[in-house]
């Protein structure tokens, strides 16, 4: 520890004592920027001095870009849907316990999705007398906890309290090598202000490189006996729910599916893989694809079907492939696994494509009944959309109109928001729906995120009346305002939850909610005036109660974004459904 004069003892726990070194703070930040990370979402506190002193007196290429983001789960969020869109980790800083318990949602949802993020928080002081950093106010004794890495331990891959000043050019290294191994996910650092003060001695040695480690290739015998059962197949199907921000899976099972005739079901989709007008796309609905399949190929989905609905016969062969294909943060995942392939999803694909070669003579009649297939389940949803259109509009005809507004870079995060089947997706990676986790309020700031890597890109929240008020949308519109992050929010109005509604309605069909005029705790009446809350923050909102408005209304917010880069809301009113 350095030593330091001793004025007085407010001065002295201040940090008010000559520094000539870098701080465990300028240090942690340096390594932050030099490891990868571009900015750090922070909703600062008290714990913060060392960290704002140290981007005071650092050079701005030096350090992450820090922004202020006035609610800790918009922070969270963002982060999140800044990886979605480019594939690179960023940070979230907040304030001591108190921000931390803030961010547990949105770390649920990061480890649900297998997003990297490096969360930091505050830690009240260690020390009372003696350092630099120790307690100066009240609030830091009610702060203290026994173990505050235990707020998060179950749902990051690496926590730490970091301890020394020196550790600050370690702790980011380490932890974003271990956030970004395959399977990827959140890490978290606990900063007690006192090494973030201190002076990094002179002899510690440079840190080491550290890189992280990759899913990798599939087993050779692997491949072979998932070539064999492929090639026994009559009748295979692909089951998958997300593919990679770089789109490589995307690439490699577009080919596999046509080339082989192999349909593919995106069930449960969070990330869509392939764009709405391939031709084996078989949909969402894990029924309608598992019925006639001989083989089912589960590809990086952690529930591909639901037990007690679509559990698939005892005839059916299931191969799971993924970076961890049995999902072993799931204490409870019994479906079939004939085979597991503990690899790259993509690489895996890119290896089947070649081991199987040319295709087998079923498949040209394979393909030919998929496209027929995907023809006919287009025609179906083309007559349910048409049908949505007049009134308070369906949510198919909202989602058939979202899809049809975006150009073929734009993306769309939808909670609870958008029916992925009334939509022609134009490629992967544009479709992002809210984690299983759960965690509502997700959406909007996701989206924020995603605005955040690209500018100039299209990007769309289409998110339930509930959901947009779990996003704190005033903390989510100042952030739009603040950061020139012109997104448009179209909040999907029922007036109530009816995610519970169905919920309720599906457990007890005779039950007494069920014939009640109203469904105990869910309604949303009476609901403030959503376009009045964005407004507050200068954006460009409209009311939309017909269908037939809904186009127009889409084309005038999205020319405020292109012309005026203005964040945009749409009030959209949709009819209630017992289907979504």
């Amino acid at each position: 520890m350095r030593e330091f004069s001793q004025k007085t003892e407010e001065s002295v726990q201040s940090g008010d004592a000559a520094s000539t070194g870098r701080t465990g703070a300028e240090a942690l930040l340096s390594s932050l920027k030099a490891n990868g990370i571009d900015y750090i979402f922070s909703n600062s506190g008290t714990d913060f001095p060392p960290i704002i002193e140290a981007l005071a007196r650092l050079h701005p290429s030096d350090q992450p870009e820090p922004l202020i983001v006035p609610h800790e789960t918009a922070g969270v969020a963002m982060a999140h849907g800044y990886y979605l869109a480019t594939g690179r980790p960023q940070g979230v800083m907040v304030h001591v316990n108190v921000g931390l318990a803030n961010c547990v949602m949105g770390m649920i949802n990061a480890a649900s999705d297998d997003i990297p993020l490096v969360m930091m928080s505050g830690r009240t002081p260690l020390t009372e007398v003696g350092r630099p950093g120790g307690r100066v106010s009240p609030v830091q004794y009610g702060q203290e906890m026994y173990d505050q890495s235990a707020m998060v331990r179950e749902v990051t891959k690496f926590h730490y309290e970091m301890r020394y000043p020196e550790q600050g050019d370690l702790l980011p290294r380490r932890a974003l090598a271990l956030a970004k191994s395959a399977p990827p996910g959140p890490v978290y650092l606990s900063l007690p202000r006192e090494p973030l003060m201190e002076e990094v001695p002179a002899h510690i040695p440079a840190v080491p490189v550290q890189e992280p480690a990759a899913a990798g290739h599939p087993a050779p015998e692997a491949i072979r006996q998932a070539v064999a059962m492929l090639r026994a197949a009559k009748s295979p199907v692909i089951l998958c729910q997300r593919g990679d921000p770089e789109g490589r899976l995307a690439a490699a099972l577009a080919v596999l599916a046509e080339t082989q005739g192999i349909g593919v079901a995106e069930t449960f989709v969070v990330r869509n893989v392939l764009p709405g007008a391939h031709p084996c796309h078989l949909g969402h609905d894990p029924k309608a694809a598992i019925e006639g399949a001989d083989l089912l190929i589960v590809l990086d989905a952690s529930v591909p079907w639901i037990e007690a609905a679509h559990r698939p016969g005892p005839e059916v062969k299931v191969i799971q492939i993924g970076a961890d294909p049995l999902f072993r943060r799931l204490p409870v995942r019994s479906f079939r696994t004939d085979l597991a392939i503990q690899a790259d999803p993509a690489a895996t694909v890119s290896a089947l494509i070649e081991a199987l070669g040319a295709p087998d003579a079923q498949a040209p009649a394979r393909l030919a009944a998929l496209r027929e297939r995907h023809q006919a389940r287009r025609a179906r949803m083309l007559g349910v959309i048409e049908a949505g259109c007049t009134g308070p509009m369906s949510g198919e005809y909202l989602s058939h109109c979202l899809s049809e507004a975006m150009d073929a870079d734009a993306l769309l995060f939808s909670e609870l928001g958008v029916v992925p089947g009334a939509m022609q997706i134009k490629g992967p990676n544009r479709l992002f729906n809210n984690p299983h986790s759960g965690g509502l309020g997700w959406g909007m700031p996701a989206a924020l995120g995603a605005q955040l890597a690209d500018r100039d890109r299209l990007v769309i929240a289409a998110i339930g009346d509930g959901s947009y008020m779990f996003a704190n949308p005033v903390a989510c519109h100042q952030i739009a305002e603040a950061l020139h992050l012109p997104i448009l929010t179209v909040v999907k109005n029922n007036g109530i939850w009816n995610a519970v509604r169905r919920s309720v309605i599906g457990t007890y069909p005779e039950g007494a909610a069920a014939k009640a005029n109203e469904v105990p705790l869910t309604s949303l009446q009476p609901q403030p005036d959503f376009a009045m809350i964005a407004a507050a923050s200068r954006a460009h909102v409209e009311k939309v109660e017909h269908g037939r408005d809904l186009p127009a209304a889409l084309e005038r917010a999205i020319r405020v974004i292109r012309d005026e880069k203005r964040q945009a809301l749409l009030d959209v009113r949709i009819a209630l459904s017992d289907r979504h």
